[in-house]
Order: C-alpha cells, then sequence, then structure tokens
C-alpha cells in the first residue's frame, strides 16, 4: 500500500490535515533560549535575535499565534556577538553578548570585546508582555559613541504555519503604526480576534522607524547605559479592546518580583530531591523547573504542555504520560488533567476530527485555524492510546492519594471509555485495540509514535491498516486491572470481576499473538490480516512498563532491547539500527527518546532487572549533562555513544518537553523502590537501587493519602544495597521498607 494518497485525491481539509501530520520544516531550534510563563513563551536565539527570515521557530507565541517572529539589535550596523545565554528558572533568562569590531564617526576604530552587554528578558503569562533590559557597559579607558537599532516584525502565524504547512493567512496583517510612544502591530483574524503586539521603550527612542526604533548611546570610560522594551500581546473580539491593552506597559520589576516569589513557592510545594551526586541533582532541578515551565491553563485547571515550541497545548497522551511520571512529585495536576481530558472525551461521532462517544482526545488547538476549522484541532482525537492512559493515569493517582472521590466523580467517563476500547477501538472484532488512519488516505499513525513511516514490516514496507500496536494493548490491559480494582473498592465487584476476566483473555491473546520466539522480543504490531510485523522497536518496552509480559518473556525482552542494535550508550533506541528502515536521525526510527527511556526502564525495574535499570538512568542523566542547562529535549539522535563525546542534537527538537523532563524523576521513583497503597495508608520500599555514581539520597515531603514522609538512602561501601531508613512522617502514614 502506498504511503500517500495523491494529493489531487484529497479534498482540500484532508490534504491540510495529512500535512498537519508532518514534523516541521524549519531550521533548528536545539540552541534557543526558552522562556514561558502561562500561555505566553518566548525562542530566541542565543544571540537573543529572532532571525528576520521565515523558516525558524523563534518567536513570541499565545494561544498558538506567533505574534513576534522578527527581533534584531545591531550595534553600529553589525550584529554583536553571543558569548553566554541561559534560562536557569524558566519565566526569564540572561544573555551575555559584546560588539564586534566596529568604526565609529570620524573614522576612530572601537576594537572588538570592548563593550559588554547584558540582556535579561522576562516573560509575564499574566499580563502578557516580554520585557527586556539591554544594558550596555564600555570596557575602554575612552568615551565610545555606538548606535543601536531595534528591528521588530510581526507575522501573527498559526503554529500550523510555522511549521510549513500554510503560504497564507486568512486574516488581515496591518501596516506597522506608532500610537503615540508605542509601535503598534495588528492582525486582523478572520475568526474574529484582533491579536495585536505593542512595543513600549524606554527611554524614548531617538529615532522611530516603520519596524523599529533606533538609539545613539554615548559611554564614558567604565560607564554603562539602559535601554528597556516591553513587548505586549493582545487578543480581543474588539479592535478598540486590543488597542487599550496594548498601550499600557506593566511593570517588569513588580513581575520578577513576584514570579520569582512563585517559582520558589512551587518548587518547595514538589517532593524535594537530594543527593550526593551533583551531576544527578543538577538533571532533577532542571527537571522540576522545566515541569513548572509547561505548566498551562485552561477551563480553569492545569496540566503540563506537551513542549515547546510545537506542542504548547494539551496533548491526551503526552498529558497522562506526563502526570503518571510526577506523581511521586506532585499528584496534585494529575487530579486537574484527569478532569480536563474527562471534560473533552468524545461524544459523537465526527469522522473530521476522529472524535467517537468515550474517546479521550489528542489535543486541543486555539489558534485561528483551529477556530475556522481550517484543521481539526480544536479538538482532535487521532490516537488510539490516549484513552487506556487515561484509565493508566486515574488508577495510578488512585494509589498515590487513597482516595475514590475523583473516580466516583469520573466514573461516567470511565465507564464510556472502557466502552470505547471494547467497541469503536475494535475495528475488525477481534479484540484489539486498532487504527486505520485517515479513512484508507495512506497510513498515519496514531500511537506514540505517530510518524507516517515509522510502523513497517520486516522488508521496510509500510504496515496496512488497521493496525493493532503492541504498547496499546497494553496499557489497555493494565487499565482494565486498575479499574478492577477501584470497582472493586467502590464495592462493585461484579464489574470489577468482568473486567479482571477481559484482562485476563487480552493477556493470554497478547502473548499468542505479538509475541515472536525466534526474535525473542514482541512484535511491533499487528497489520491487516492480523499479521505481526516482524520488527525490533523500543514499543515492547512499554508493555513491561504495565506488567502484562510474563517473567520468562520479561528477561528475554529485555536483553534484546539492551543488545548493541538497540541501546546506543546514550539510551534505547525508538528502531534496531539493524532494520531496514533505520535512521539515526529519523524521528522514530532510531533516534532516542528519553520518556520512552523512562517507560522501559521503569518496566526492567518492575521484574527485578534492576542493573539495566540503572544503566537506563546513567545513559539519560549523562545525556542530560552533555546538554545545554542540564536539560533533556523531546528526543535526540540514535548515532553510537562511542562515535561522538556528546549526543547528538535533533534539530527541530522541542525543549522543554514535558515527558522528558519528567523522566528522570520517574526513573528515580521506580529505583527507590517507592510503592504507595494510599488506601491502606501505606508506603512499601521496596528494594531500594540507585546507580553506582549514587551513594546517598534524600526525599523530603513525598505524599501519600495526604500524609508527608521523609526518607534517606545510603549505602555503606560502593559494592552494599542502598539502605533506606525513615527521617520523619507527618500524618497518619505507615512506612514499611522491603529489603
Amino acid at each position: 500500500m502506498p504511503e500517500t494518497m495523491p494529493a489531487s485525491h484529497l479534498d482540500p481539509r484532508e490534504e491540510l490535515l495529512h500535512a498537519v501530520r508532518q514534523k516541521p520544516a524549519v531550521v533548528p531550534i536545539a540552541d534557543a533560549v526558552v522562556v514561558k510563563d502561562g500561555e505566553l513563551f518566548f525562542l530566541c536565539s542565543p544571540a537573543g535575535r529572532i532571525p528576520l527570515a521565515e523558516d525558524h521557530g523563534f518567536g513570541l507565541y499565545y494561544h498558538d499565534c506567533r505574534y513576534l517572529d522578527g527581533y534584531d539589535l545591531h550595534l553600529s550596523g553589525l550584529a554583536p556577538t553571543p558569548l553566554a545565554a541561559g534560562a536557569a528558572i524558566g519565566f526569564e533568562a540572561a544573555l551575555e553578548l559584546t560588539n564586534p569590531e566596529f568604526e565609529m564617526r570620524g573614522g576612530r576604530v572601537i576594537p572588538k570585546e570592548t563593550l559588554g552587554i547584558h540582556w535579561t528578558r522576562l516573560v509575564d503569562g499574566h499580563e502578557l508582555a516580554l520585557h527586556d533590559r539591554i544594558t550596555i557597559e564600555n570596557y575602554a579607558l575612552d568615551p565610545v559613541d555606538v548606535s543601536l537599532s531595534l528591528t521588530f516584525r510581526a507575522g501573527f502565524q498559526d503554529v500550523f504555519q510555522v511549521r510549513g504547512l500554510l503560504a497564507e493567512r486568512p486574516g488581515r496583517l496591518h501596516d506597522p503604526t506608532w500610537r503615540g510612544d508605542v509601535l503598534a502591530f495588528v492582525y486582523e483574524g478572520a475568526d474574529d480576534l484582533w491579536r495585536e503586539l505593542g512595543v513600549h521603550f524606554a527611554p524614548e527612542p531617538a529615532v522611530r522607524r516603520e519596524h523599529g526604533a533606533g538609539y545613539l548611546v554615548s559611554l564614558g570610560a567604565r560607564e554603562s547605559a539602559t535601554i528597556e522594551v516591553s513587548l505586549v500581546v493582545s487578543e480581543e473580539r474588539h479592535e478598540e479592546d486590543a488597542a487599550a491593552r496594548i498601550a499600557v506597559r506593566p511593570d517588569p520589576e513588580r513581575v520578577r518580583h513576584l514570579q520569582r516569589r512563585s517559582a520558589a513557592q512551587w518548587m518547595a510545594g514538589q517532593t524535594r530531591f537530594h543527593s550526593d551526586a551533583p551531576s544527578l541533582n543538577a538533571v532533577v532541578q532542571r527537571s522540576l523547573r522545566d515541569l513548572r515551565l509547561l505548566r498551562s491553563g485552561t477551563r480553569g485547571r492545569e496540566y503540563f504542555s506537551a513542549g515547546l515550541p510545537w506542542y504548547g497545548a494539551l496533548f491526551g497522551r503526552d498529558s497522562a504520560i506526563t502526570a503518571i511520571e510526577t506523581l511521586a512529585f506532585d499528584p496534585d495536576i494529575a487530579t486537574e488533567t484527569l478532569r480536563l481530558l474527562a471534560a473533552y472525551q468524545g461524544r459523537v461521532v465526527d469522522e473530521f476530527r476522529e472524535e467517537e462517544p468515550g474517546k479521550i482526545l489528542h489535543e486541543v488547538r486555539v489558534g485561528e485555524l483551529a477556530h475556522l476549522g481550517h484543521v481539526p484541532h480544536s479538538r482532535y482525537f487521532g490516537t488510539v492510546d490516549a484513552t487506556p492512559l487515561f484509565l493508566v493515569l486515574l488508577g495510578h493517582h488512585a494509589a498515590w492519594t487513597g482516595d475514590l472521590s475523583l473516580f466516583r466523580e469520573l466514573r461516567e467517563p470511565v465507564e464510556h471509555a472502557l466502552r470505547w476500547m471494547d467497541t469503536y477501538a475494535d475495528l475488525s472484532g477481534n479484540g484489539w485495540l486498532e487504527y486505520r488512519g485517515r479513512g484508507g488516505h495512506g497510513v498515519t499513525n496514531e500511537g506514540w509514535k505517530d510518524s507516517t513511516d515509522c510502523i513497517m514490516t520486516e522488508d521496510g514496507t509500510l504496515a496496512a491498516p488497521p493496525i493493532a500496536l503492541v504498547e496499546p494493548q497494553a496499557y489497555a490491559w493494565q487499565a482494565k486491572m486498575l479499574m478492577a480494582d477501584l470497582f472493586r473498592r467502590d464495592l462493585d465487584v461484579e464489574r470489577a470481576d468482568d473486567l479482571e476476566r477481559q484482562a485476563g483473555d487480552l493477556r493470554d491473546r497478547f502473548e499468542r499473538a505479538f509475541w515472536m520466539e525466534d526474535l525473542g522480543c514482541y512484535a511491533l504490531a499487528l497489520e491487516q490480516g492480523v499479521r505481526p510485523c516482524r520488527v525490533i522497536t523500543s514499543n515492547p518496552g512499554h508493555a513491561l512498563w504495565t506488567g502484562i509480559v510474563p517473567d520468562d518473556h520479561a528477561q528475554t525482552t529485555m536483553r534484546r532491547l539492551m543488545a548493541p542494535d538497540m541501546f546506543s550508550g546514550w539510551g534505547i533506541r525508538t528502531l534496531s539500527s539493524k532494520e531496514r528502515r533505520y535512521n539515526p536521525i529519523g524521528y522514530h526510527l532510531g533516534t532516542v527518546w528519553p520518556h520512552d527511556n523512562a517507560l522501559i526502564g521503569a518496566g526492567f525495574r518492575r521484574y527485578g532487572l534492576d542493573r539495566e535499570a540503572t544503566r537506563i538512568l546513567t545513559s539519560l542523566v549523562d545525556a542530560a549533562n552533555a546538554f545545554p542547562h542540564d536539560r533533556l529535549p523531546e528526543l535526540f539522535a540514535g548515532f553510537e555513544r562511542g562515535d561522538h563525546a556528546a549526543p547528538v542534537s535533533y534539530p527541530v527538537a522541542c525543549h522543554p518537553q514535558a515527558w522528558s523532563a519528567a523522566s528522570v524523576p520517574y526513573l528515580i521513583d521506580r529505583l527507590l523502590g517507592l510503592e504507595p497503597d494510599g488506601f491502606e495508608r501505606r508506603l512499601r520500599v521496596v528494594r531500594p537501587v540507585m546507580p553506582a555514581f549514587v551513594h546517598e539520597v534524600e526525599l523530603r515531603g513525598l505524599t501519600v493519602a495526604g500524609a508527608q514522609a521523609d526518607l534517606r538512602f545510603e549505602r555503606f561501601s560502593p559494592t552494599s544495597p542502598l539502605q533506606a531508613r525513615v527521617l520523619e512522617v507527618r500524618g497518619d502514614l505507615e512506612v514499611v521498607v522491603e529489603p
């Protein structure tokens, strides 16, 4: 079967939908400096620039619209030289730059590195503003005169346009204009929203231009001067309301103070982690800060946005997995995520949106194209695994909280989700969760590996739909087991027994259909005709995570996943290097994904494969330490570790990415053996382990069933086992240490 139907055979909406599922066609953003607060986020190059060109992902974004797509600073007509850049606390970045050699008026040459430029950038998600402070300092012993120019471009592109899918804007872009002291950029959206960007300057610029402003800065020896620029965003129904909003410049100092206090309070509210390994501490701190940065809200509830810049939205699969990964650190956001996913649950059959009753959505978009219905993403349901993962999250959340109230509140959505798994998802009537893609218009994949070329057979041809991927079957098994437990606790024994029978039948059929004895692993999928796709991938590792795999096959699967063609040294690849479609820089064809590895590592740990689980954690920590700011990106290339001193970046990977940020904290949770039983007000600490480079760990404020525990783990020699002891318990909780 061909990969895609010729575009001429598709109606316009179908053609666009096919394009939407491709990966971004933009220049690399691997070194982007990223700051975010609430729904507003900003990306720039390490030089502080947003290039005045079309094919990049840098810019100022709000509600799936890139307001600002160009922002350049020049000194005497030349671009400054970048020295350092970072965004340690998420909502604020600091950049250090210096001057290239330039000539002043009169012919005097100013050597390079005479001037220091300190540029801070603060994002304010409440007032919807980006505040820049640019301080130029003269390190010379003689005065220096330098012209400084600031140039802006505001294209107001929908995020799908930024990703290279549409060439024209549906609405009307107005010419920039000065309104008093504010440079205003205006877009009249076809969705009846006025989007505006107002640029404020302090002090008043010497020169006003159509797209910016200019200053003449005179500095004596060792003197400095500061220019402040604030960019205010508005999205309003009425033009006058939008104009009024951008006319007011918020106070950046007040914003900075409030945000720092808020960040400190949020970090203090998480389970506090500390070890004697600085490399591990750095990754955990970065992970928690990134998770705070990715908090977003809709309908009055918080969730983790999937990743920046492409996926700054609610994603069913990503948000659910991230919430599962972070239960040991912050169970509250899981509560809000579950309520949100239930609120958006499918209610009707809508082919364009791939909506079906009971189905949990793939993503929600709030930009112009979604509002107009040009893309289905105002509520898009093209996923086969978000529905069982919704139930898995609910089950794990209940174990940590020991509370049935949320299950009772969501009992109707739970029943709808279970019914969807047994009816709409079973396309062939054979008991599997399957998908066909878009009505036969080629194979579009609806598991977490959703690129068009990643589900294949052993000869490299694309799998023919309907397709039953390996991991959604395992998620479904775990979902039914966890829901059976909750129904039983809620005294619905008949429903619980029925779900357990269904889960037992699924487990037996799963073994018969997916296990490949000669390859020592599970098949990637079952394609049309229930034929196994005999390809070695990372997907079966998720089955280990759920517990559906029998012990003997778990051992064999682990050995296959840790073989050299799968394990790169930085992590387990998505596809074996021996397979025909292997590509170390293919999105799902051989790259390494941190969240994939975290779930696989947790699966190893479930089956007592501790050495391999700690090896996964070590490889991820090493990779994170090699990336800027100790941050794990969405994915990275699958090249052998021995070939390069550091993991090779994937050019347009999101960073931060929620489930990547949560990967190391989740593996720590699993390796320390934290097994909550909130209903019994008990925490079991089962056979804790850590990599050899970690000798001491402390967790403070670990919350189970509303009570908190402080724990310490230590080993007394490099080869001795990790010992756990309880430092303090606050509230009604029994902590049981099981060596």
